[in-house]
């Protein structure tokens, strides 16, 4: 698929499958079903939206390896399980549990936002184990020191005693609203993305669940020792591509990483948002493909994004 191609989210769904893991169903799309050989690219998305997010880069990925993406269990087509005591080693376990499903031994992962937290747990067990499985990791904006995060007021409202409350009250017009705000002045999501984060929240009736899913939020301070941690002794090469516009986790947390762990690809998009892939996919794919470059992998990739899909 030509990169300006991007999928919209009706030709998303029809790419993906479902996946049983355990009781839940996850949705996937894998770029080449019938294996290929070399590491794959595995992406892992943000709250509260799915995977995507990341449809504008997926063309020029899938130039130059196999590349999967998943909706993690309560997030996008998958499984939303109303009572489910939902956590980042979970998700964690789902996605090695795909890897495993799809054959793959080594992968390099992408991840945004709440995806950061799923790579860091799956670092923290790459450190732990003799023979790693995964061949690089690359943050967007997200959350890596809880210290230097900066939670919205919707989001410290899901997270108190009044997080049931809130997700019922959740409307479309103040999810819009809300999104926008994270988003670059100048690169705003347009109408037809909004309307797609809105039904990848909303499936299902997913926006009844945000309170649960977002106890990501005290997880990642009880875990902040293992997953910082993580950052520091990692074994494999990382990079941090971040939008330095971004209230929540922008230049401040690039700044942090250079304090904490002072290694690695580091770039900042400056104007740009929590959501790069969105905003400036261009950029994002740019960088990306230069950090693989810099590690000794190929730097195919195919013709410039265009557009919103």
């Amino acid at each position: 698929m030509a990169t300006q191609d991007a999928p919209n989210l009706q030709q998303w769904r029809s790419l993906g499958h479902f996946v049983a893991v355990g009781a839940q169903r996850i949705f996937c799309v894998d770029s080449a079903p019938d294996g290929r050989a070399g590491p794959a690219l595995v992406l892992i998305h943000g709250f509260p939206t799915a995977s995507w997010d990341f449809a504008k880069i997926w063309p020029g990925l899938c130039a130059g390896s196999r590349v999967i993406a998943l909706d993690l269990l309560g997030f996008g087509f998958s499984s939303k399980p109303r009572d489910h005591h939902y956590s980042i080693i979970e998700q964690a376990d789902i996605v090695e549990a795909i890897v495993a499903a799809f054959g793959v031994a080594s992968y390099h992962v992408l991840a945004h936002d709440y995806g950061d937290s799923v790579a860091q747990e799956l670092l923290a067990r790459d450190d732990a184990r003799s023979s790693r499985r995964l061949a690089s990791v690359c943050f967007l904006n997200g959350g890596l020191f809880p210290e230097a995060h900066r939670p919205r007021l919707i989001q410290r409202l899901l997270c108190g005693p009044l997080g049931a409350l809130v997700s019922r009250l959740t409307s479309r017009r103040l999810f819009e609203r809300s999104m926008t705000a994270i988003f670059g002045s100048q690169t705003p999501p347009s109408a037809t993305e909004l309307d797609a984060f809105w039904t990848l929240l909303a499936h299902d009736g997913g926006q009844r669940i945000a309170h649960r899913l977002i106890r990501y939020l005290p997880e990642r301070l009880r875990q902040r020792e293992r997953w910082v941690g993580a950052l520091t002794a990692a074994r494999c090469p990382l990079a941090l591509i971040d939008g330095a516009a971004d209230p929540v986790s922008g230049a401040h947390m690039v700044a942090r990483w250079r304090v904490v762990v002072d290694k690695g690809y580091v770039a900042e998009l400056p104007g740009i948002g929590h959501y790069p892939q969105v905003e400036a996919p261009d950029q994002v794919l740019e960088h990306y493909l230069a950090f693989r470059a810099s590690i000794g992998l190929p730097r195919t990739r195919g013709p410039q994004t265009t557009g919103a899909p």
